[in-house]
This record gives structure tokens, sequence and C-alpha cells, in this order.
């Protein structure tokens, strides 16, 4: 069985970011970059799965410009078998991204596909979904147990109510939360390995995919700064205070 796993490459969830002056987007020059942690969980579970001999292969896909390169490179380093990079310097919506990963799936035909459950720059959650829907196969979300039995994938998935189980016939695809598992720390030899790995190439132009961008930012602002709280005497000054802050809105 072969797993394929789709990867973005993110800001470091640990660095603060700030808004460009003219609130055009967010400045990320100079910033850490990282495998989005979602899609970080995604790889750890295929690796996994292979580690206990339910997979024979796993692939991990990405998509962007050359930088992408080190993303995918920590993705081998953590497990995974080779790399498919599909070269743009496109910022790609999550539309255009499940339509190039569409055209992988059928080049690579895996039985299994992951992602993380959404990105942690945009929050879109919509690639896994759409790739779904694309392929016209099961899907399962929110998943946070994930076992495979013969031809079926029984999953949990999280709710807002707890938790729902679900079974799906394979192929299908799954988006991962950070519950699932634990991501291993690549250790400095398999991060030697993963140099070695291959990784293939390809422009998203030759998969046929129109990549332009169908949606503009028409500002970005950080949230507004908390004020400080005030403390009151008596449930009456509580009252009007309360009653203040509704007539100002």
């Amino acid at each position: 069985m072969k797993i394929l796993v789709a990867v973005k490459r993110v800001v470091d969830p640990n660095v603060n970011v700030r808004v460009n002056s003219d609130h055009s987007g967010v400045d990320i020059a100079n910033l850490k970059m990282a495998i989005n942690p979602f899609d970080e969980v995604a790889v750890e579970q295929a690796v996994r799965l292979k580690e206990c001999g339910q997979a024979t292969e796993v692939v991990v896909v990405s998509i962007g410009s050359d930088k992408v390169v080190e993303t995918l490179r920590t993705a081998l380093a953590i497990g995974a078998d080779r790399a498919v990079h599909i070269l743009t310097d496109v910022s790609v919506e999550p539309l255009a991204v499940a339509k190039l990963l569409q055209a992988v799936v059928r080049k690579e035909e895996p039985t299994l596909v992951l992602l993380g459950k959404q990105a942690i720059d945009d929050d879109s959650n919509q690639t896994g979904q759409m790739l779904a829907g694309l392929l016209e196969w099961p899907q399962a979300t929110f998943v946070s147990s994930l076992v495979i039995e013969g031809e079926e994938l029984h999953i949990t998935r999280e709710v807002d109510a707890g938790t729902q189980e679900l079974v799906l016939q394979m192929p299908a695809v799954a988006t991962v939360d950070l519950r699932l598992n634990d991501p291993r720390h690549a250790s400095l030899p398999n991060i030697m390995k993963a140099k070695k790995k291959l990784l293939d190439a390809i422009s998203a132009e030759s998969l046929g995919v129109d990549v332009t961008p169908r949606l503009t930012i028409i500002e970005v602002r950080p949230p507004i700064q908390r004020q400080a709280g005030k403390k009151v005497a008596t449930v009456q000054e509580l009252k009007a205070a309360m009653q203040n802050a509704m007539e100002a809105r």
C-alpha cells in the first residue's frame, strides 16, 4: 500500500509574526519556516504505518518555490521514502492545491492520502475536502485515531459533541488532527540520509492546472489589543459599566 502525504511550508509556530506596514499581508522576511504542524502529524502517521508493515511506501508532496525543498527534506528525514515538489512561485489557493494534488494522485495511485486538517497560516481547512470531492473518494476529517483493517480505514474523528467513529473503504482521503500522534524528532543520521533520497521536481503548468489566484486580499490587520480591566466595588457599579459598554457598541 502506498501512502501520499501533502505537506506545506509555513512560518514556524513558535515565531511571532507581524502585519506589513501597508496591511497587505504578514511580514515573513527573515522568519524561521517549518513544516505545517498538522502535516507533520500526517507524515508521522504514514511512517508508523510503514514501520508496522501496513504500508510499503510513503511519498510526500509539496507546492511552492525552491525553498519548499527544505520542508520536503524534513519529511524525508522523518521517514518518508521519496518526495514530489510541484514548482510554482504563485501563492496557491486551496482549490488549486486540491487540483494539483489530484493530478499527483492520478499519477502515483496511492491507496491512502493524508493531509493536515488545516495549515496554520491561512487556516482554510478546505484542501482535503476539495481533493476528496475531485477524486470522488471517501473522506474523513479531524482524525484523532486511525487504524487500517484490510481494505477498510477505521477512524475516530473529533466533532462538536465529542467523537465520531467511521469506517471508510479505501482508497480514501483523511485529514488529521494534532491528537493523532506525537511526531518524532529527526535524528542527524536520518537528516543526512534524507539528502540522498529521491526528490522529483515538476512544474504546476505541466500538470495542466491553472493556479492563478481567484481571491483578493483587501486588508490584513493585527488583533485589537486587549484593554486593561477595571475593578468595581458593587454589583450596581458593574451593572452600570456593562450597560454603558453595550450602549457604546
